[in-house]
């Protein structure tokens, strides 16, 4: 028995669930796992986060008490070890966005609906005080991922001095979005993170999933993660009716905030090739390559979209398109280079 079990065995029995059967459920990106719990009639998932690996369960918390407090459907948290970095939670269920629409498309419309109408809710209220901000520095430096971990692992190129240009200069144009951080935004709200639970009311009946990772940002972050998600395809008309019921709901002047929808689509975008790079050679998880050329195509379309000098040229310059020739190169090399940090 391995130390993390010993610990996790010793958590549930503290937590009146020693008998609990214990089973699998899919990972995400992180080093977190997630296990379903079942004893008798009652039902839980066991967060394990390790600290070792640089997991902390504390942003977690801290979230899910805020969206709590704002009627939002994130987990009640049952027992916590925040030292050793475990979590009892409320389960949820299994019916992901994602799952529901795959087997009933007629449905998309209304999920997608009301997961807008939550960030509605959410972005009236005030910012968690301590949440640190989505600065451009920081928008910047995870945006230039592409170059560190895409442009050369699939050219063997040295992208040093053009990565540290085009960071420098996108953290300037990044300025006024930048300027705009005044919601909570949760980074990954997309159809595989949100669970439809419709015998709840309202806002409530979206369950909320990964929000550890949560920021004070701009308030278009979160629908770009939403429709333009890298790992289903949202039609542009569904894209469009979205934005519009964002716009009407919370009454944010259009122009300016499809421009920065845009702006942060662009910037999410590169982040993503570079961090769906970054999980195939370092961490060696090879499935996420396949999902590149989908955020390919949303960066190429926000890119259109956004009026920066050169940006253009500088970027389609450098970043090999995701050809079958570059996804193959980069699974060639999966897990090859676990030392880059």
């Amino acid at each position: 028995m391995t130390d993390r079990v010993s610990l996790r065995t010793a958590f549930l029995a503290k937590a009146g669930w020693a008998d609990a059967v214990i089973s699998d459920l899919a990972g995400d990106a992180s080093n977190r796992r997630y296990f379903r719990l079942h004893q008798g009639s009652s039902q839980a998932v066991l967060m394990d986060a390790p600290p070792e690996k640089g997991e902390d369960v504390r942003p977690f918390i801290e979230i899910a008490g805020f969206m709590r407090a704002q009627d939002l459907s994130a987990p009640e948290i049952f027992a916590e070890d925040r030292d050793a970095g475990f979590l009892l939670l409320e389960d949820l269920g299994d019916a992901l966005f994602a799952r529901v629409v795959a087997s009933d498309p007629a449905c998309e419309g209304d999920l997608y609906a009301a997961a807008i109408d939550v960030l509605i809710a959410l972005h009236q209220a005030p910012v968690p005080k301590g949440l640190a901000a989505y600065d451009k520095d920081l928008m910047a430096d995870l945006s230039a991922l592409a170059f560190d971990w895409y442009a050369s692992t699939a050219t063997g190129g040295d992208f040093a001095a053009v990565r540290e240009r085009f960071a420098t200069e996108f953290a300037e144009f990044l300025t006024p979005v930048a300027a705009q951080s005044d919601v909570l935004i949760q980074r990954d709200y997309h159809a595989e993170n949100l669970i439809w639970l419709p015998s709840r009311d309202g806002v409530a009946r979206v369950g909320l999933l990964d929000f550890q990772d949560a920021l004070a940002g701009h308030r278009a972050y979160d629908l770009v993660s939403l429709l333009q998600d890298a790992r289903r395809d949202v039609s542009p008309d569904l894209e469009r009716a979205m934005i519009d019921r964002y716009v009407r709901g919370s009454g944010v002047d259009r122009t300016s905030f499809e421009a920065a929808y845009a702006l942060l689509g662009l910037q999410r975008n590169l982040r993503i090739i570079g961090v769906f790079a970054r999980l195939c050679v370092r961490d060696g998880k090879p499935h996420y390559v396949d999902l590149i050329p989908r955020v390919w195509a949303h960066m190429v379309r926000d890119l259109k979209k956004v009026e920066f000098a050169n940006l253009e040229t500088v970027l389609l310059a450098n970043l090999p398109p995701p050809d079958e020739q570059t996804l193959a190169l980069l699974r060639e090399k999966c897990g090859t280079i676990p030392t880059q940090s």
